[in-house]
């Protein structure tokens, strides 16, 4: 039996780069320049390059990013902004914390991204930007989304979390995912594709003004220490983080061709399997699978995942409840049958093990437990 078995494993990456990792971290402390050191500047250039972006803010963590990158826009009470339904909840926190509503769209079937067909539905006087989310580790069809925002003077913020290092490969529009709308945001979250070793973030733009402001509202409304022209926050990426960022950014790429590798292996093992749906892949994107998400019959998720539970296999059901159902957002009164994809995921959803040292023999493992269970 296939033992060890790790939803990300994290330990055995680390150990591939255990050397350079340990290097970078000793240096800091011995720096003890822990806040603002050189390695947080350096990171923010060195990621700038990858994503070829004008602008980096690095900052505490993604759910920063996202509420930052909407106080640079002004987005503030009883403005609107459009964002999916099907999502992790960081992404309309966000938007609720600053006193703004989402306003909420249901997602297409075979990507998980925002129906970019609902959209212009439901703009409003009120309107003020959408908010796209990179799901799983493609990009949404920014095309359409850029479309509907420069037809209605929107903005646009990209919250790209799952999906960093992901390519955009649109009619009108291309890059790398997060750089295409105002803002792009993201997590350094220890298991996203690209990850640090506690909380982080980053902000990008091509928008010096947005940059400026952004790096401002991150650093209490201040250029000059102790002169504060805005309203802010404290949200900052430490040094430690930003060293062990700077070496896991080298691997970034190599990182998400490993994640493509293991999903092309899954995708074999459960070829012509009627029970399972394997994930979609769009054209106008490539996938770095932060998540190797399938669909099953209805209702059967939750029971896979016990089962999968009693032979030692993680898994994780992203997401049980769509944001229109959480108890958070019930004075919002969403009408739940505006959202039918999102209400049928939520009980279809289940994501297997899916990281940089999963092996050929953990995977024939798990597929084929999943395939005995839809056999019986």
């Amino acid at each position: 039996m296939v033992s060890n078995i790790q939803m990300v494993d994290l330990q055995r990456q680390y150990q591939r780069i255990k050397e350079e990792i340990n290097s970078a971290i000793a240096t800091v402390v011995q720096s003890a320049n822990y806040i603002n050191g050189a390695d947080v500047k350096l990171f923010a250039n060195n990621l700038a390059n990858y994503l070829n972006v004008k602008h980096v803010i690095p900052v505490a963590n993604g759910t920063d990013a996202l509420q930052i990158a909407l106080m640079s826009l002004g987005i503030g009470p009883k403005d609107e902004v459009i964002t999916p339904d099907f999502t992790f909840i960081a992404t309309v926190e966000a938007v609720a914390l600053l006193g703004a509503t989402p306003v909420l769209v249901d997602v297409n079937k075979d990507d998980f991204n925002i129906d970019t067909n609902k959209i212009e539905a439901l703009i409003t006087k009120n309107t003020k930007a959408i908010l796209p989310v990179h799901l799983f580790g493609q990009c949404a069809n920014m095309d359409s989304i850029m479309e509907v925002a420069k037809k209605y003077n929107l903005f646009v913020i990209e919250d790209t979390a799952q999906a960093t290092g992901s390519e955009y490969k649109g009619k009108k529009y291309s890059g790398k995912a997060g750089t295409i709308g105002n803002f792009g945001c993201t997590s350094f979250f220890p298991s996203k594709n690209l990850g640090c070793f506690g909380d982080g973030g980053a902000i990008f733009t091509n928008d010096s003004d947005l940059a400026a402001k952004a790096q401002m509202i991150a650093n209490h409304g201040s250029n000059v220490k102790y002169y504060h022209e805005l309203i802010g926050v404290n949200s900052r990426l430490d040094t430690i983080q930003a060293a062990v960022l700077n070496i896991k950014l080298k691997y970034l790429d190599e990182y998400n061709f490993l994640r493509q590798k293991s999903a092309e292996v899954y995708d074999n093992l459960f070829q012509n399997q009627e029970h399972i749906k394997i994930p979609h892949r769009n054209i106008f994107t490539t996938h770095i699978f932060h998540q190797y998400t399938i669909l099953v019959p209805e209702g059967e998720n939750v029971k896979l995942q016990a089962a999968l539970k009693e032979k030692g296999i993680p898994s994780m059901i992203y997401y049980p409840v769509p944001i229109h159902q959480q108890k958070a957002f019930n004075q919002n009164n969403y009408d739940t049958y505006q959202f039918p994809v999102s209400n049928m995921l939520s009980k279809c959803v289940i994501s297997l093990p899916m990281h940089t040292e999963l092996t050929m023999e953990q995977q024939h493992f798990i597929a084929n437990y999943v395939i005995k269970y839809f056999s019986k």
